[in-house]
């Protein structure tokens, strides 16, 4: 590493590490997560895809991964000085496997899951990811990462919060749009030993641009065989496509930098505020139904479990 990208990483890692900075960004990282699922719906019908349609549901995710992953790229540039060295051999095969089961497989669930559920009712669900976390993480890592009566009790509650999203139909979604959702979450949680694993062998920025792009890619592939295609309707669509290509560039850069200077408790703890900004930008952007008290009782249970489940630890944690 040159002086200058040692000098240049020193002041990004203090800059991350001040506490004051460190809420802030991780509030934003929440609320760029917490749009996606509202912002991937609207995109549907700028592309004109139908909910049915799902071979150009998985082209449009595609593009999505393989711009992000250029986003990824450029922000390893910017940040870091350089692009990142990509691995060879074993290992780099070894991310392209975990670009098609965290990507592609977890993903192709996820937006057939977007096509068929309301957004709050589809954030409720998803919001079970932070609760399947801790209760798999007990199993995987054994003493390391036990369960204590908070982390049980946030959830406890969590859960309960997506069963009461779920009491009813009302509207809400098909039953292959829950399974789908559930499937996404648990790809998703089952990802994340894996995906630490594989940073330990290469550069992260690497991993993720080769997980984003090797994933979408794949996922874009399997549409276009399926006959999917997509159209670019208005100027809008195309903004759209780009913000969603943001927040997997953005959202990745900046987490990652916020986990290494961070105790994990205090940067995880306001992953509350994805299923509120959710629930919120769904309204606003299109037009669900944001008073009714299924939703508004879930969502304060799921920001509660989510709560304690990330503040458990935090007396104990230290930078």
């Amino acid at each position: 590493m040159s002086d200058n990208t040692a000098v240049r990483s020193a002041k990004l890692d203090k800059i991350f590490a001040t506490p004051v900075c460190a809420v802030l960004l991780a509030i934003f990282c929440n609320v760029l997560w917490g749009s996606a699922f509202p912002f991937i719906k609207l995109g549907y019908r700028l592309f004109s895809i139908d909910s049915g349609n799902t071979a150009s549901i998985f082209c449009f995710a595609g593009v999505r991964f393989m711009l992000g992953s250029v986003l990824v790229l450029l922000g390893s540039i910017l940040l870091q000085g350089k692009a990142p060295r990509l691995p060879r051999g074993r290992v780099a095969a070894e991310c392209c496997a975990l670009g098609l089961w965290q990507t592609t497989a977890q993903y192709a669930f996820y937006y057939i899951a977007v096509a068929m559920l309301t957004g709050a009712f589809g954030s409720i669900l998803n919001s079970t990811q932070s609760f399947l976390g801790v209760i798999f993480a007990h199993f995987i890592y054994g003493n390391a990462d036990r369960m204590t009566p908070a982390k049980t009790l946030g959830c406890a509650v969590g859960f309960a919060g997506v069963l009461i999203g779920t009491l009813g139909n009302h509207g809400s979604g098909s039953g292959w749009g829950v399974f789908c959702m559930m499937a996404a979450t648990v790809i998703f949680t089952l990802s994340g030993p894996w995906n630490k694993s594989v940073t330990k062998k290469a550069d992260s920025f690497a991993v993720c641009f080769l997980n984003l792009f090797v994933g979408g890619l794949a996922l874009f592939v399997l549409g276009t065989v399926m006959g999917g295609c997509l159209h670019v309707q208005s100027a809008l669509a195309a903004v759209v496509m780009l913000y969603l290509a943001f927040i997997c560039g953005a959202g990745y850069i900046l987490w990652a930098l916020l986990m290494k200077n961070n105790p994990v408790s205090r940067i995880s703890i306001f992953c509350f505020v994805n299923p509120v900004a959710n629930v919120l930008l769904s309204a606003v952007l299109n037009g669900e139904p944001l008073f009714r008290w299924q939703y508004l009782a879930a969502l304060v249970f799921v920001c509660v479990g989510i709560w304690l489940v990330n503040k458990a630890p935090a007396q104990k944690e230290k930078v």
